[in-house]
């Protein structure tokens, strides 16, 4: 007798499948109203103390040198370890305003610092000063975060519920010699933010 048409397959069938895309499709449409923030690495905040802004050149941020309408990837918290220092959760988008959004001023009103981690999917975005654009970009699915506030205006970061539109953002500080330290952040969201969270603004 043949076996042909009885035989079980041993793939996935396509009402698994179904089954399966389903789930999946549920789960990403609930995903913005999850507390990701309870479940993010953040530095441990006991250890945290103020520290200069270093840049990637290894200088310290200067005021009076920082370039208006520019950015620069810092770390923090640094560790010291160049793996540990790699990771996307302790990069930082450091900017100087544009002239026209403050950034002549010699105060902390002309920079920012914002967590790169993208609020939608967790790319990495960056600042574009150049081509009158002047405002954070994801590449990856086209949010855009307001340099001012860290709030995204545009793509699918905007649309999420608060905080998770909002950047987290560290606390600066600057000396009389024009010298830019990091106060020591408070990771919640009513605070400084939650590293791929976000925060309340």
């Amino acid at each position: 007798m043949s076996e042909v048409g009885t035989k079980k397959s041993d793939g996935l069938s396509r009402r698994d499948f179904l089954r399966l895309m389903g789930a999946a499709g549920t789960g990403l449409a609930f995903a913005p109203f999850i507390p990701f923030g309870d479940f993010m690495p953040n530095p441990n905040q006991a250890s945290l103390e103020k520290v200069p802004v270093i840049l990637p050149d290894g200088s310290q941020a200067n005021i009076n040198t920082y370039e208006i309408n520019s950015a620069q990837v810092i770390t923090y918290p640094s560790t010291g370890d160049a793996a540990l220092d790699a990771e996307a959760f302790r990069k930082w988008q450091f900017i100087r305003l544009p002239e026209e959004l403050g950034g002549g001023k010699t105060d902390t009103t002309s920079i920012r610092a914002y967590s790169m981690i993208c609020l939608h999917l967790w790319c990495l975005w960056k600042y574009w000063p150049e081509d009158g654009r002047k405002r954070g970009e994801c590449p990856c699915h086209g949010s855009m975060y307001d340099p001012t506030t860290g709030k995204a205006f545009v793509g699918p970061a905007s649309v999420q519920a608060s905080p998770s539109d909002t950047l987290p953002e560290l606390t600066l500080e600057i000396d009389s010699d024009g010298l830019v330290f990091i106060l020591p952040p408070k990771f919640d969201a009513n605070n400084n933010g939650v590293i791929g969270y976000g925060r309340f603004a």
